[in-house]
């Protein structure tokens, strides 16, 4: 009798912190605008319905995510979740869906503040921060990433291909953008585990350097280049993009990829970026820039918070430039703007695909990384799968021709080849 009463007044004090914090009232609102799949589970074990037949449950572990979720915002239920406040059973990607509606019925702002002020990213620190995102381990990336390892968008011709197809139908497009022909030279800036490069030789005939920030990137790409015994024309390098001028020189590469790298250079260094790339590129030789952009046209980023999340968690110090900004500082670099093109529902699909994958291997993850890493990246990959569909920010490939000198371009009059 004693254990019941006491459980019982705990679970009475549970429920009128619930109702003190405003987290019934959340819940009605939510209830009166046509509800949410969602089910809150408060330390003493009352539950609070924010729908019927709820598929995602938030198990609420401490009081302090009481607060949270009264007034909640993706940012602060992403850090709850990851610090172990709140727990939750259901699918993650429905659980990002249901956290936007609770963001949206509790007034976030949809354009979050600007989350960051414009950094200089000096060397040292993009180091840094590249390491804390890509040397979480390569026994983890290899769980739920393709069997090549190709960490950014894929390219879906139909929208049925496996991952693995999607992949390698990306790295054709990108090397069919660039006309490759045997004997160029060509840089991929930011070349993760080496599947451009790699593919770019064997395929095309290409001599290649790739450059990486990530100790264990680089690791596992030079074994992959000697493994596939192309040591002779594929060259991994541990290199920041500024110090390719004084390793190269001028005009030293025929074409030259940059592949989900240049939303990390940061706003105020888009001019050096695109400058030196221009730099170590030939005359009429071409750039194909693919990287992650803002949709508001002054780089703010949109979601409830969830950019202030993605920075404090998972790549501390990232910029998205919105695509006007990206055009206009290639421009300012002597670049002519060829073609453009978005691909934003194909990272939808891919961001997705990752996450079921993730999700199909949390005891292997469970195995390899923290508990507290896991969370991180489960929020993380069905957030922006989320974020993608629903046009928070977009991905651009943007190829461009450098031309320093009056006269044609080097390109034919139509852009037919990019698809054959």
């Amino acid at each position: 009798m004693l254990g019941e009463s006491i459980l019982g007044r705990a679970t009475r004090k549970a429920a009128a912190r619930a109702v003190g914090s405003g987290l019934d009232k959340l819940a009605q609102r939510v209830r009166d605008c046509g509800g949410a799949p969602l089910a809150v589970v408060l330390p003493g074990g009352t539950r609070i319905d924010f729908g019927a037949n709820p598929k995602v449950v938030f198990k609420v572990r401490d009081d302090a995510a009481l607060a949270t979720l009264a007034q909640p915002s993706l940012d602060a239920l992403g850090e709850a979740y990851v610090e172990g406040r709140i727990d939750l059973d259901g699918d993650m990607m429905e659980a990002l869906a249901v956290a936007d509606r609770l963001a949206s019925a509790g007034g976030a702002p949809a354009g979050a503040r600007l989350a960051l002020l414009l950094g200089r990213h000096p060397v040292q620190q993009d180091r840094r921060d590249v390491q804390y995102h890509y040397d979480v381990g390569n026994d983890f990336y290899r769980l739920w990433l393709d069997e090549r390892m190709v960490y950014s968008c894929a390219y879906f011709k139909t929208g049925e291909e496996t991952l693995d197809q999607a992949q390698i139908d990306k790295l054709e497009h990108i090397c069919r953008k660039l006309r490759l022909a045997p004997g160029e030279r060509l840089l991929d800036i930011g070349c993760g585990w080496g599947a451009l490069v790699l593919h770019a030789a064997q395929r095309y005939g290409v001599s290649a350097v790739g450059i990486t920030l990530s100790t264990r990137q680089a690791e596992l790409a030079r074994e992959r280049v000697a493994a596939a015994d192309l040591a002779d024309r594929v060259e991994i390098l541990q290199l920041d993009y500024r110090e390719l001028v004084e390793h190269f020189g001028e005009a030293s590469f025929d074409k030259v990829a940059s592949i989900g790298m240049f939303e990390h250079v940061g706003l105020r260094n888009l001019s050096l970026y695109f400058g030196t790339v221009a730099r170590v590129l030939r005359e009429r030789g071409l750039f194909l820039n693919h990287g992650i952009t803002a949709t508001d046209v002054d780089n703010r980023p949109v979601g409830s918070g969830a950019g202030d999340f993605v920075d404090k968690y998972v790549f501390p110090g990232g910029e998205l430039p919105h695509l006007h900004l990206a055009v206009r500082e290639m421009a300012a670099q002597h670049f002519e703007v060829y073609d453009v093109e978005s691909l934003r529902p194909h990272y939808a699909r891919t961001l997705a695909h990752w996450s079921r994958r993730l999700h199909a291997r949390l005891d292997e993850a469970a195995a390899t990384v923290p508990a507290r890493t896991l969370r991180i990246w489960r929020a993380y990959l069905a957030g922006c799968a989320y974020g993608f569909a629903q046009g928070w920010m977009n991905v651009y490939q943007i190829l461009a021709s450098k031309q320093t000198k009056s006269g044609p371009t080097a390109l034919p009059p139509t852009r037919d080849w990019l698809y054959r």
